[in-house]
């Protein structure tokens, strides 16, 4: 067997099958969008509520529309009839995920369900299931075939049922707006959290921790600076302590060849004049891309008169876990 084709054939039918379920959606999908915006709205929640594979889904699903601003929890399905239908309250929208629609779980709850006042959606591979007929929404995820070379195996299926819920969860945000800082908020553990909830300010070096030159230093008091600082840089000030320009490591690199006594020579002579700046009330996620922009390691901090407050070296980024 070709191992390598085989993965190939299994992945691209499912690309397929999930062309398809696209194809498919329309006034349903619609409904459920609005369904749900309006219980957020309203203070309700979305329980999700699988059994097997379709439960694995669920949970994903969940974790996705959660931590997008669409409070979402998952309901056990071996425990629901045990207490923990007491998750669900009057006015939420409960999310079912069933292919076949009449798993034994899935209809003993939904007959619990009954008593309370809530939505239903099934997400179903069987529009005419016993979950589809109770249900006020059905988003159809039918599949024609899994990739199981038996096609028994969830496979197709599953992945239809998180791409739509994935769809979902997206548009969701859209609606509501949701911001890359709102989801910094929801993930500060992660590294685009952090920099997103960071400021230049919290993460730069200070101006004492800086190599600092007049223009007049020679090129050898500069490299001395940078060393003592442990710098990849020297930013160089104007005798009224404005930003006058940065002379970096790669800068003697390249000069040195062509001026081999470039030490004894002042450093003005070598600067860039109007390097890149950035303010010290920016995110610290803009750092992340000015650097990857101008393909630069250093990164002056400067007031709004044009002073350096401060330095980004960017192997500071990698100790941040920043970058």
């Amino acid at each position: 067997m070709d191992y390598l084709e085989r993965a190939r054939h299994v992945i691209s039918i499912e690309i397929e099958e999930v062309h398809r379920i696209g194809q498919r959606l329309g006034a349903n999908f619609l409904g459920a969008v609005n369904l749900i915006k309006d219980t957020l709205q309203k203070k309700g929640k979305i329980v999700v509520v699988g059994v097997g594979k379709s439960g694995h889904i669920g949970k994903k699903i969940a974790a996705t529309l959660t931590s997008t601003g669409s409070m979402a929890v998952v309901l056990s399905s071996l425990n629901a009839l045990h207490g923990d239908l007491g998750i669900i309250a009057n006015g939420d929208v409960v999310l079912f995920l069933s292919y076949s629609g009449e798993t034994e779980e899935i209809v003993s709850i939904l007959r619990a369900i009954m008593h309370f006042d809530v939505n239903l959606i099934a997400m179903t591979g069987s529009t005419n299931s016993s979950l589809a007929r109770a249900s006020d929404i059905v988003l159809d995820v039918a599949v024609s075939q899994e990739a199981c070379p038996l096609n028994l195996s969830p496979t197709s299926s599953t992945t239809a049922m998180l791409v739509v819920g994935d769809a979902l969860a997206m548009v969701l945000l859209e609606t509501n707006c949701f911001s890359a800082e709102d989801f910094a908020k929801f993930h500060p553990g992660g590294r685009l959290g952090r920099s997103l909830l960071l400021t230049v300010r919290d993460i730069m070096r200070t101006r004492e921790e800086m190599a600092l030159v007049l223009p007049s230093a020679t090129v050898l008091e500069a490299v001395q600076k940078m060393t003592c600082k442990r710098c990849g840089c020297v930013t160089v000030v104007d005798s009224s302590g404005h930003l006058a320009g940065i002379f970096t490591q790669g800068d003697f690199a390249r000069h040195f060849p062509s001026s081999p006594d470039i030490g004894s020579q002042m450093v003005h002579k070598f600067v860039t004049r109007h390097p890149v700046t950035i303010a010290d009330n920016e995110p610290a996620a803009e750092v992340l891309h000015v650097l990857q922009k101008h393909r630069i390691d250093d990164l002056v901090v400067v007031d709004a008169s044009n002073r350096p407050i401060g330095l980004i070296d960017s192997q500071d980024l990698t100790r941040l876990k920043l970058a």
